[in-house]
C-alpha cells in the first residue's frame, strides 16, 4: 500500500478546486498558527493576514518609489540650475570659478576647486591653470570614471581653501568630449567634505560623470 504524501494532497487539491465547494465546512474547521499572535486562527483569517502583509509590502515599495522619484526630480532641478549658472557666465576665464562656486551652492558641497591645464596662452597665467604637478595630471588621465573615497593625501586637496577639512573626496577628470574616457584629461574638479561617508568607494558615479561632461564642455573655450 503506497503512502500518500503532502505533495499528493497538494496536487489533488490543485487539480480539484471543486473539492472545497463540496467540503465548504472544512475551510471553517482548518486552524493555522498565526506568526503574529501565535494563536490558532482560521484559514480565512490567515489568508487575510497574508493579504495585509502583502499590501503593507507593496505600500512600502510605493513609498520608496515616490521618495526616489522626488529625490531624482530635486537632483535634476539642481543640475539645471547649475547648468544655467554656467550659461550665464559669458567669459571663459570666469567659468572655472563659476563651476566650483555653483557646485557648492546647488549641491551643498562644503568645498570645491578646479584646475585646468594645457590651456591657450591667453589663459596660462590664470589661477585655475597653476599649481598642478605632472603626477596630478597623469593621475587625472588614469581615471576612467570619477574617483570617490577617503582622502589619502591627494595633491588636489591643496587646491581647496581648507585642505585639512577634506576627509572624503570626489575627483572628476575633465576630458574633451570627443575623446570619451580614453583621451588625456585636461583638468580635474575636486569635491570635498569633512564627512567620511559623503563620498565613498561604493557609491555610484553616474551623476558625477554627467557633471564632469558638462564642465568639460563649458571649459572647452579655454583650450
Amino acid at each position: 500500500m503506497s503512502t500518500i504524501t503532502e505533495q499528493d494532497i497538494a496536487h489533488y487539491l490543485r487539480d480539484n478546486p471543486e473539492f472545497f465547494e463540496r467540503q465548504a465546512d472544512l475551510l471553517a474547521d482548518v486552524r493555522l498558527i498565526s506568526p503574529h499572535s501565535r494563536r490558532a486562527v482560521s484559514l480565512q483569517e490567515r489568508q487575510a493576514e497574508m493579504l495585509r502583509e502583502k499590501i503593507r509590502m507593496l505600500e512600502g515599495r510605493l513609498i520608496d518609489m515616490i521618495r526616489h522619484g522626488s529625490d531624482n526630480l530635486a537632483l535634476s532641478d539642481r543640475m539645471l540650475c547649475w547648468a544655467r549658472d554656467l550659461f550665464l557666465t559669458q567669459q571663459p576665464a570666469d567659468r572655472p570659478a563659476a563651476i566650483a562656486r555653483s557646485i557648492q551652492l546647488q549641491f551643498a558641497v562644503p568645498q570645491a576647486a578646479i584646475r585646468v591645464w594645457d590651456v591657450a596662452p591667453a589663459f596660462a597665467g590664470a589661477a585655475f591653470a597653476q599649481g598642478v604637478s605632472e603626477d596630478a595630471r597623469l593621475f587625472a588621465s588614469s581615471l576612467q570614471e570619477p574617483f570617490c573615497g577617503v582622502n589619502s593625501g591627494f595633491e588636489a586637496t591643496s587646491w581647496l581653501e581648507q585642505p585639512a577639512q577634506a576627509v572624503s573626496l570626489a575627483l572628476l577628470p575633465l576630458r574633451a568630449l570627443d575623446a570619451g574616457n580614453q583621451g588625456p584629461a585636461f583638468g580635474m574638479v575636486v569635491l570635498a567634505s569633512p564627512d567620511s561617508q559623503r563620498y565613498t568607494s561604493t557609491m555610484g558615479t553616474e551623476f558625477l560623470a554627467r557633471i564632469a561632461e558638462v564642465a568639460s564642455a563649458a571649459l572647452s573655450p579655454l583650450r
